[in-house]
């Protein structure tokens, strides 16, 4: 069907409307924004705009950890190798090298900063997860890393000076003229912001709520993906949507994550007869890439016919498990299950966007005058299956290089204080009131059943038409609310992420297609890329 993506969401013109004027403007506030800022020349005026509070991002909520060659027994060469073998031939070797060599002092920059890492006898303690060939995951707080390292980096951040922070602000779209990304329209509260800075950021992280089963916060409903591609910049790999294998399966409650460092301190994974089925698929077990562990977890769901696996930790010394995994503790005691004794309910849930916009190592997109870092973005890191852990350093190694070359770029460029002749006009709406929270909960579910751990042709081409008709009726509709915008965001990639899904006829890393469970080198060892103009 022809694209009837709007360019603007909402009606808008330069006379009805407030300006304000920055040098640099990161949209996001998790770990790939801040780290941005915190690159921006002092020279610069910053603004950061984030949906929510600073404290609401992906980031926020990882519980795994950061990896890191930190190890005198490890070294560069096994990271990266860790790292191809789970991502595949679709990682930039380049990219994988860069990010590897650079964690180390990024890390040191994060000690630096304020965060504490957990220590054993004032030694930094270096675990170990799935695809990793030595342990090199630094943890904080046991099992609260992100939160930890989010709460250090908001505490460094807002000491800047020339910093300006707007919370709760929705950015509604990129402002473009002659082909230049030149800042975004925000709202804030009931007012509607024309922005206008010299380089834009966008860092607004991932699209898991556009499945029924996730770890993402509620803000992660590809907002970022969605405004970058109605501003014409290009993605790629959107068919890699990455399931987390072990997702606390408790019926009506919110989707907790289980961590992976659980299998890596030795956790077995069991189905509904006490079976530890992993062996099966991997000689791994419980320690093979996430790809792997969903779609097994999958398969022996569908083979017990039982709504989950679970996690055993019956094994393991109580105290220990206790004191490394004191939130995951906490959460379960909420549902009566001890985890030192009790097996925990898991099933795999949507964790972390691959794909998205197409990005080179100083994360410039292909849209002038933006740039972008973190989870909104295909940086070539993680290929077609992304390394544990790997996630927050990338938002560390590419916030830095983003931050650092959009503040020189701005430094580069006169000051211009101008609001151009941008203007979107007001759409007659039609008089059928929508039920949008229906029409949310269908797409959710429609994606976790037919574009989740498995897909196939007819499935996929089934959602494609379900995605269309809700499109052609949403996308056109000029709303006033955020649900309304963050609906039009969720449609506008599902259908890219579905297309993308059915084009790619092969299995290959996290892209597991039923009816072509095979790789086929032959045809699909490239990147799918998408933009407005083909």
């Amino acid at each position: 069907m022809p694209d009837i993506t709007p360019r603007y969401l909402v009606p808008f013109h330069p006379k009805e409307v407030a300006h304000r004027f920055t040098d640099v403007l990161i949209i996001g506030g998790g770990l790939a924004g801040l780290r941005a800022a915190n690159a921006v020349d002092p020279s610069n005026n910053l603004m950061i705009v984030t949906k929510d509070r600073l404290q609401q991002s992906n980031s926020n909520y990882a519980q795994g950890g950061i990896a890191g060659v930190m190890h005198p027994e490890d070294n560069f060469e096994n990271h990266i190798q860790d790292t191809l073998t789970a991502g595949g031939s679709l990682c930039d070797q380049d990219v994988v090298g860069m990010v590897i060599k650079e964690a180390p002092d990024r890390i040191r920059e994060l000690m630096q900063w304020g965060t504490n890492f957990d220590k054993d006898s004032g030694k930094l303690s270096l675990g170990r997860e799935g695809g990793h060939s030595h342990h090199r995951i630094l943890h904080a707080l046991g099992d609260a890393t992100g939160k930890e390292i989010i709460r250090a980096m908001i505490q460094w951040t807002r000491k800047l000076r020339n910093i300006r922070i707007l919370e709760n602000t929705f950015t509604l779209d990129l402002l473009t003229a002659n082909g230049v990304c030149r800042g975004a329209l925000i709202r804030q509260g009931q007012e509607m912001i024309m922005v206008w800075a010299k380089q834009t950021i966008l860092c607004t992280g991932g699209a898991g709520q556009l499945y029924r089963e996730s770890t993402n916060p509620p803000v992660a409903t590809a907002d970022g993906h969605a405004l970058a591609f109605r501003a014409g910049a290009e993605l790629s790999d959107m068919e890699f949507m990455q399931f987390h294998p072990t997702v606390l399966y408790i019926a009506g409650s919110s989707r907790n994550l289980i961590t992976e460092a659980m299998r890596g301190e030795g956790a077995y994974l069991v189905d509904n007869n006490g079976y530890r089925f992993m062996k099966e698929f991997d000689d791994r077990g419980e320690l093979a890439p996430r790809d792997i562990v969903s779609q097994a977890i999958v398969s022996q769901m569908e083979k017990t016919r039982h709504p989950c696996v679970y996690l055993d930790l019956s094994h393991l010394n109580p105290s220990y498990v206790t004191n490394r995994f004191p939130g995951i503790a906490r959460t379960c005691e909420k549902f009566g299950i001890n985890i030192t004794s009790d097996r925990i309910p898991v099933r795999p849930g949507a964790h972390y966007m691959i794909g998205g916009v197409t990005v080179d190592s100083s994360g410039r997109t292909t849209l002038p005058g933006l740039w972008a870092a973190g989870e909104v973005t295909a940086s070539g890191l993680h290929g077609a299956n992304r390394l544990a852990s790997n996630s927050l350093l990338e938002s560390l190694v590419f916030g830095a290089h983003a931050g650092q070359q959009a503040s020189l770029a701005a430094t580069n460029m006169q000051d211009h204080y101008e609001a151009r002749q941008i203007s979107n006009p007001h759409v007659a709406s039609t008089n059928e009131v929508m039920d949008l929270n229906d029409i949310t909960n269908s797409l959710k579910s429609l994606m976790w059943r037919f574009v989740g751990v498995r897909r196939e042709a007819n499935t996929l081409r089934e959602a494609l038409a379900s995605i269309d008709s809700w499109r052609r009726y949403v996308l056109p509709a000029q709303y006033t609310s955020l649900q309304g915008w963050e609906l039009q965001n969720m449609l506008t990639i599902a259908r890219i992420m579905v297309d993308s899904a059915l084009q790619r006829e092969e299995s290959r890393g996290v892209h597991l297609r039923t009816d072509f469970p095979r790789i086929d080198d032959e045809n699909w060892n490239r990147h799918l890329r998408i933009s407005k103009s083909g």
